[in-house]
């Protein structure tokens, strides 16, 4: 704290000087730091600016990274559902093409030529479901083979656990059927389909004239039956698949707000006041100024007692 003194006369000691140039100094610092804010755009730009607002802006900050991650997982999680849905939807048009062909099969007035016609052409859509099925795939793995299964970081709570939804799509997961508990939908490699036993696909392929198999009169509405079992255990994942695409949806809208919410926070404790830096900068280059003024005065004062002792 500066104090005004007296003793003006004495020479060796110039104290109106040095307290001129102490408050140079404080105004000089001043105008770096407002010079400082207003061309970063921030309050604080070093832990001294403020010590404690220096620290929750940086928690905020690691807490809003974790946030932008997750938001990325998110998105992760909606192309797995995406994909998944969308071969489900072609396989259960493929599904009902098939149906239609084995409902038709049933007519009494189909002959062995047209049954066998009718065979041949729901087993192009076996083998299309199959492709379906091996083209499905997203990171290197396998989506529709009955044993995918991952979980997808969608957030942290405040000890920095991990906050995870389950995508599963694994033979054992209870919400596709609870009769038989199985998503299979490989139309090639197994001897039942979507969970459905006693419906091997291939069989298809061997109707024919002498033996009608799966289209015969005896076995005809069990392959009926299984086809529309197997139809409503596709639906049944894909509204599995829905669920989880409604919740991912919530989870982003909650993210993105939370997003805006933390960058809001860090606003407020970080970012300059650029109105009230200009003012406070425009009043330190006033005592600036007048700083510069009254050192330059301070320092004369000397002169003119040293005409006192002049000969």
């Amino acid at each position: 704290m500066p104090f005004a003194v007296g003793g003006n006369s004495r020479i060796r000691t110039n104290i109106s000087a040095e307290n001129a140039y102490n408050a140079l100094e404080v105004s000089n610092r001043d105008i770096s730091l407002r010079q400082l804010r207003l061309s970063t755009g921030k309050r604080i730009n070093n832990a001294s600016d403020d010590v404690a607002g220096y620290i929750t802006a940086r928690h905020l900050q690691a807490r809003n990274g974790s946030l932008k991650s997750a938001l990325l997982t998110v998105g992760d999680g909606f192309n797995i559902t995406n994909i998944t849905m969308d071969s489900l939807d072609n396989i259960y048009n493929l599904m009902q093409i098939i149906k239609d062909a084995t409902a038709q099969a049933a007519s009494g007035a189909m002959g062995s030529d047209e049954k066998v016609a009718l065979a041949k052409a729901a087993y192009r859509m076996v083998q299309q479901i199959q492709t379906v099925c091996d083209s499905t795939v997203f990171g290197g793995r396998q989506l529709l083979d009955g044993t995918y299964s991952a979980d997808f970081f969608v957030s942290t709570n405040a000890a920095n656990q991990l906050l995870t939804i389950e995508i599963d799509l694994q033979f054992t997961n209870p919400d596709f059927d609870v009769r038989a508990q199985y998503m299979n939908v490989n139309a090639m490699n197994t001897d039942f389909f979507a969970g459905v036993t006693g419906l091997d696909m291939r069989d298809f392929y061997v109707v024919h004239e002498d033996d009608h198999g799966i289209f015969s009169i005896d076995r005809i509405g069990t392959t009926l039956q299984s086809l529309s079992l197997a139809i409503q255990n596709i639906n049944k994942t894909a509204t599995y698949l829905g669920g989880i695409a409604n919740r991912l949806t919530s989870q982003e809208d909650l993210l993105k707000g939370q997003i805006t919410n933390y960058n809001t926070a860090i606003g407020r404790i970080e970012d300059a006041d650029v109105a009230k830096e200009q003012l406070q900068l425009v009043k330190s280059q006033f005592l600036q100024q007048a700083s510069l003024a009254s050192l330059a005065q301070a320092n004369a004062n000397p002169q003119h007692y040293l005409r006192l002792i002049q000969g």
